[in-house]
């Protein structure tokens, strides 16, 4: 039997003794699967087609989703020489909009996992509809705000109706990607919430210009129109999404609920799917997943660093995202509402360039996503030192230098984070284990985003006194937290290279399917994927056509 290159498309491997990781591991036991063979160009070209229907779709209602979700933090600065910003419309004092932004992520936190498992169960494409609908609706109710009560009780729906959406995201891209290509992919959406957070702060000036129209201050036309622009996408996207991927020939089965809704188009047809199929079998032959299934994940140690990383960068993220301009305006009082929306944008802007340097990067050396996450890290604590110490009242540049390279270091730091999270997980757990560990990891890790949003900033009295050593300590806590993220990458790395994969634990749903008389098919990507791509990808050549 002929040796296979790196460009089969499937394999059955006759291993009644051998592990599914063995094989994937031992060249010599791979031979071919129904002589269906493809070259890598083939395979990459069905990937991007499902790149033009999955990923735009998902940029725009993360962009819209990240908005509304966002816009709490600008409203506290709009248009307050008009006495109409967020604090002075609603009568809230610091400590309750603090409240506010904290019991949107207590919500979210609780009920991550039940949404993503819903998730599993039902169509993928209807339940992201229905958490885009779900988002514009109270985003668009937040207009009719009056006072805190009604803050506390928007901010609670919010994070129940926006709950699994980023974790189902990332369930979602591993129906149609193999672990290995999907950090770049998540780069891509997530950089929507950076140009979102962006394009946000320099629309609210727009914004800030219509206060007082029809009888709705600034902050109230922002959560309107957002709210009603995300309710067409989110309607939209019951045709836009394709729902979950079926083998060549399969008749999709309708349940009686789904005539409720319309039919999408697959994503891939004739020759196209039956590439798909034979690259990512394991998504085509998932099994029903059990309550032992969940409680295997939650068990297995590979969950929890991931979860402090997830921790440390999501709570910096927050952090900035929501006392963005109040940080700025401390370094600064001098400064307008209008200029403050206007500096926040361009930290946005470099948290976009590095997610666009760093994620495709870390895709082609899948095996060292420790790195990429840990250097990103770094550069946010060098930025949170130059925030603190750097500058005075006089020059306070220095200090918003230090944002933009916080920034920066946010960019790649979270794609990595759900990614490697996917490696890890499918292979072990199969598709209840990326369900579930996603949903764990999102919303254990926010706990951080309540930690800075409530008890930081704004939320510490003492820390937010103007003068030289204000936010002094919440950004001390930051770093700490920050180290402490990094210490986790460091401790994964060398424990999974300690104590490896346990092949008796490699579920059947994961990267190998079991077939007849003893055999495993083992998909084309899980074959790639045993070695890194490296800087071939950029500029290697599809492979001759063989001779007849």
């Amino acid at each position: 039997m002929g040796e296979q290159g790196d460009n089969d498309a499937a394999y059955v491997v006759k291993m009644p003794q051998a592990s599914p990781r063995a094989a994937l591991d031992d060249d010599s036991q791979v031979t071919d699967a129904g002589n269906e063979r493809y070259d890598l160009a083939k395979v990459e070209g069905v990937y991007r087609k499902i790149d033009w229907r999955i990923i735009p779709a998902f940029w725009v209602l993360y962009f819209l989703c990240s908005a509304i979700r966002a816009n709490l933090g600008l409203a506290q600065t709009m248009n307050t020489a008009q006495g109409h910003n967020l604090m002075q419309v609603l009568h809230l004092s610091p400590h309750q909009v603090a409240t506010g932004l904290a019991l949107f992520y207590v919500c979210y936190v609780t009920c991550d996992l039940p949404a993503n498992l819903i998730m599993t169960k039902l169509s993928p494409q209807v339940w992201m509809s229905r958490i885009v609908v779900g988002v514009a609706i109270v985003g668009s109710c937040m207009t009719a705000m009056r006072a805190a009560w009604s803050l506390y009780l928007l901010r609670l729906l919010l994070g129940i109706v926006i709950a699994g959406m980023w974790p189902g995201m990332t369930y979602y891209l591993t129906l149609f990607y193999p672990p290995s290509r999907i950090g770049q992919r998540i780069g891509l959406y997530f950089t929507a919430a950076q140009v979102s957070a962006a394009v946000v702060g320099l629309v609210s000036a727009a914004f800030q210009e219509m206060d007082g129209l029809g009888g709705l201050v600034g902050f109230q036309w922002m959560f309107l129109l957002y709210g009603l622009v995300t309710l067409v996408v989110g309607v939209a996207l019951l045709w836009w999404l394709p729902d979950r991927p079926l083998a060549p020939d399969e008749v999709p089965r309708r349940s009686r609920w789904r005539h409720f809704f319309p039919e999408p188009a697959p994503v891939l047809r004739g020759e196209d799917a039956v590439v798909h199929y034979n690259d990512l079998r394991r998504v085509y032959h998932r099994r029903a997943w059990r309550v032992r299934d969940i409680w295997a994940v939650f068990t297995d140690w590979r969950a929890w660093p991931l979860v402090v990383m997830y921790f440390g960068v999501v709570g910096v993220g927050i952090g900035i995202q929501s006392y963005g301009t109040v940080i700025i305006e401390g370094t600064n009082p001098n400064l307008t509402g209008i200029q403050l929306s206007l500096l926040f944008a361009p930290i946005w802007i470099m948290d976009l360039i590095a997610i666009l340097l760093v994620t495709p990067i870390s895709d082609c050396f899948h095996h060292h996503r420790a790195l990429f996450f840990s250097v990103p890290v770094g550069i946010q604590i060098a930025g949170l030192l130059v925030m603190t110490y750097a500058g005075s009242f006089q020059n306070p540049w220095p200090r918003y230098g230090g944002m933009l390279m916080v920034g920066f270091g946010l960019g790649p730091t979270v794609p990595i984070c759900m990614t490697w999270t996917t490696e890890i997980f499918q292979a072990r757990h199969g598709e209840v284990g990326v369900a579930v560990a996603s949903a764990l990891i999102s919303g254990l890790g926010n706990l951080g985003s309540i930690l800075t949003t409530y008890a930081l900033y704004e939320g510490w009295p003492v820390d937010r006194v103007p003068g030289p050593t204000q936010y002094r300590k919440s950004n001390l806590v930051m770093i700490g937290i920050l180290c402490g993220s990094i210490l986790s990458a460091a401790v994964l790395t060398i424990l999974l290279r300690l104590v490896g994969e346990d092949p008796g634990q490699m579920r059947a749903s994961g990267a190998c399917v079991p077939a007849e008389d003893g055999e495993v098919i083992i998909d084309g990507a899980a074959k790639r994927d045993v070695q890194e791509r490296g800087v071939r990808r950029w500029w290697r050549r599809a492979p001759a056509p063989e001779n007849a």
